[in-house]
Formats: C-alpha cells, sequence, structure tokens
C-alpha cells in the first residue's frame, strides 16, 4: 500500500462520511468496499488532517466516525 492510495483511500472515506452514508467501520467499509487495513489506514490519514472524531459507537466492538466541521 502506498502513500497515494492510502489518500486516495481517504477521499472514498471522506465522501461516503460526507454523503452520511456511513459513520462505523462496518458502514465505511459497505459504502466504500474498501478492505478493513484500508479503511484503517484511511482514518489514519483523515485524523491526522483532523478531520473526524473517532467515538464510542453503541456496539462495543464499533467505532463511531463523524466528520468535524470546518
Amino acid at each position: 500500500m502506498t502513500v497515494e492510495q492510502i489518500g486516495t483511500f481517504a477521499g472514498e472515506v471522506w465522501k461516503a462520511l460526507a454523503e452520511q452514508k456511513a459513520n462505523s467501520i462496518k458502514t465505511i467499509k459497505k459504502a466504500t468496499k474498501l478492505k478493513e487495513k484500508e479503511i484503517y489506514a484511511a482514518l489514519g490519514w483523515l485524523a491526522r488532517e483532523g478531520k473526524l472524531h473517532l467515538g464510542d459507537a453503541e456496539d462495543p466492538k464499533e467505532v463511531d466516525v463523524v466528520l468535524v466541521e470546518d
């Protein structure tokens, strides 16, 4: 996985979150068709840029993912 690929994955995840098609790892996976490791790389990219907030979901095995308002 290259940095360019991770950037592309981050764009796909951001789009799914922005269009409110996703708010958890499970729904991001469904909306983007990315592999779990690609999703986590993308989330790391977006988190580093300050673009999202990670919180606790109702399911203890999940993470709630929300875009940060600019």
